[in-house]
């Protein structure tokens, strides 16, 4: 029992790792799907052309050829990251890419009537969104970030391709070690599953903050 107590130790270092890339993933995810989401419905042609050539690219390719591609080929051009920012890097463009329809359908889906109105008392674009559209439209973005960023805390295992020590990785090493296959994997499932958990709590309680207070929304 105690050299398992050192593997599992092993696979909880590993999940400090997972913890890591998921909190900097959904961050670096957030910015891009605002960012790109928004821009899908900029009045500027060529915005909303790069805008959606992003999402195309990253929702219509292999997060295993990305990451390969970040971590691997952007040396090439010069650009050389540690195995950790490689995974960031990719997990956060191919979330933000789906964020990115979420963004844009949320605000597409606040009534016409709204818009009209910020129009009629002379709020600039900037304005509407910033207190009249975004409000509105965030509650109805938190349940998808949040299946986003589950998402994201499971594609995590990804990163043990370019040999970055998450929780999934240290799990096949200790399989190596000890030929178990059961214990590593039966704790990795744990884990996966109570991080799960604890986003999902999170964004319930985000989601009670943020409808409170607006009429029609339950929460």
């Amino acid at each position: 029992m105690g050299d398992w107590s050192g593997y599992i130790g092993l696979i909880l270092q590993g999940a400090l790792v997972t913890a890591q890339l998921t909190v900097m993933g959904t961050a670096l995810a957030l910015v891009m799907a605002f960012t790109a989401g928004l821009a899908r419905l900029a009045p500027f042609a060529p915005l909303r052309w790069l805008a959606r050539a992003y999402v195309e690219f990253f929702r219509g390719t292999s997060i295993f050829v990305q990451l390969f591609w970040v971590y691997f080929v952007l040396p090439f051009a010069g650009v050389s990251l540690s195995p950790l920012q490689a995974g960031v890097l990719a997990l956060g463009l191919n979330v933000g890419a789906y964020g990115a329809e979420v963004v844009r359908g949320a605000v597409l889906s606040v009534p016409r009537d709204q818009f009209e109105a910020c129009i009629a008392v002379n709020l600039s674009r900037f304005q509407r969104m910033r207190h009249v559209i975004l409000p509105q439209a965030l509650p109805l973005m938190l349940p998808t970030f949040g299946n986003n960023a589950i998402e994201l805390l499971k594609g995590t295992a990804v990163v043990s391709l370019i040999s970055l020590s998450d929780m999934t990785f240290q799990a096949q090493v200790v399989r190596a070690q000890t030929g178990s296959t059961l214990i590593p994997f039966a704790t990795i499932l744990v884990l996966y599953f109570a991080m799960s958990l604890l986003i999902g709590a999170g964004m319930r309680w985000l989601e009670r903050r943020v409808t409170r207070g607006l009429d029609g929304v339950r929460t």
